[in-house]
């Protein structure tokens, strides 16, 4: 009954979207964002705990703002239906249905499940300007947001396999 209840809540708030100069950033479940605000309680680990709990490769791109090589990671090609976690603190970060094939060796998402649980920080390393997506409650280094994406949003959130787990979603029979 709840899982129902739940569909139909984020069905419902799916068509709002949420104004965020300089772009609009679409989210699939608008309007809970200050639900989520309020419970969402930060992560603060020293970087010892990190190296214990995460694997190196985890570590190297969620903590150090490392870059997987392209075609390499576990979920560039996953076709499976479910909810990509990140890896540091398992926050809900991207369904698996706005997940595309953008050709560039990393899963692409054309939209996070919600505007709270990834943020958006100006990266002007290497001399070119890009947005660094993370987790906002462990503050990890996910990877970046490009506007050369699919409609509806026409963005490309380009995340690394080493800053995700993936959760299956289970179907209940009716």
């Amino acid at each position: 009954m709840k899982t129902l209840i739940g569909i139909i809540l984020i069905s419902a708030l799916s068509a709002c979207g949420r104004v965020n100069s300089p772009r609009t950033v679409y989210t699939m479940n608008a309007g809970l964002d200050e639900v989520l605000e309020d419970t969402l309680a930060k992560i603060v680990k020293t970087d010892e705990e990190w190296k214990k709990e995460l694997s190196p490769e985890a570590y190297d791109v969620l903590r150090k703002e490392g870059t997987e090589q392209a075609f390499t990671g576990k979920y560039w090609d996953n076709k499976a239906d479910g909810i990509y976690h990140c890896a540091g603190c398992d926050l809900p970060l991207f369904d698996s249905e706005t997940k595309f094939k953008s050709g560039t060796g990393w899963p692409s998402f054309y939209e996070p499940i919600n505007t709270v649980n990834v943020g958006e920080k100006e990266d002007n390393k290497y001399g070119w300007q890009r947005i660094e997506v993370v987790c906002n409650r462990c503050d990890g280094h996910l990877g970046h947001v490009f506007e050369d994406g699919p409609e509806p949003t026409g963005l490309r959130y380009c995340i690394n396999s080493a800053a995700l787990t993936f959760h299956n979603r289970y179907k209940t029979s009716e």
